[in-house]
């Protein structure tokens, strides 16, 4: 029989002596292992006194964005939702009606957003489909939940707070991002 690898090797089956049988140089070995891992740096961050710096591309809880007057950047045109390779985004469009001018950038916007948190996969493709930067992928975690409608989130939930009536909301929520024009 013939090998499908160059890495076959025949196995040692020499009898042990009787050192070899008390298995001593092996535990003696193992615990010299283990105590030498006393003294080596802790990779563990304790998290809520601490936390870990993360790298500057780290994609987080999506966030649909607003302008600096307060309203809404998502205009409904669906790119999000066709770019996402998990098919996570659930999206409807609606008509502006008369008088909600501050609500809303544009005629069109978002009457239903919804992203699927158990589907996505946090590539990213959402924010880079956005033509309006109505959507980023911020700096934080997504929390735990028990319950999968728990991982659903809506438009309420993904909005960030609006800069005129909560400004120190709307600075912690954008984090360091620089506005995009």
């Amino acid at each position: 029989m013939q090998a499908l690898t160059n890495r076959v090797k025949q196995v040692d089956r020499k009898k042990l002596s009787f050192i070899e049988s008390l298995y001593l140089p092996a535990i003696i070995k193992g615990m010299f292992i283990t105590f030498s891992h006393i003294f080596k740096r802790k990779p563990t961050v304790r998290y809520p006194e601490k936390t870990r710096t993360f790298s500057p591309v780290f994609r987080g809880l999506h966030v649909l964005n607003r302008d600096e007057q307060g309203r809404e950047n998502c205009t409904a045109c669906g790119l999000c939702a066709v770019a996402c390779p998990a098919e996570a985004i659930t999206m409807e469009g609606a008509e502006r009606k008369p008088g909600e001018e501050g609500l809303y950038r544009e005629e069109k916007y978002a009457a239903r957003y919804e992203i699927n948190m158990l589907r996505c996969i946090f590539c990213g493709l959402c924010e880079e489909a956005c033509p309006k930067d109505a959507i980023y992928l911020s700096e934080t975690f997504a929390p735990a939940n028990f319950q999968r409608k728990g991982f659903i989130y809506g438009k309420e939930d993904l909005l960030i707070p609006n800069p005129v009536t909560e400004p120190e909301a709307y600075a912690k929520a954008k984090g360091g991002r620089v506005a995009v024009k």
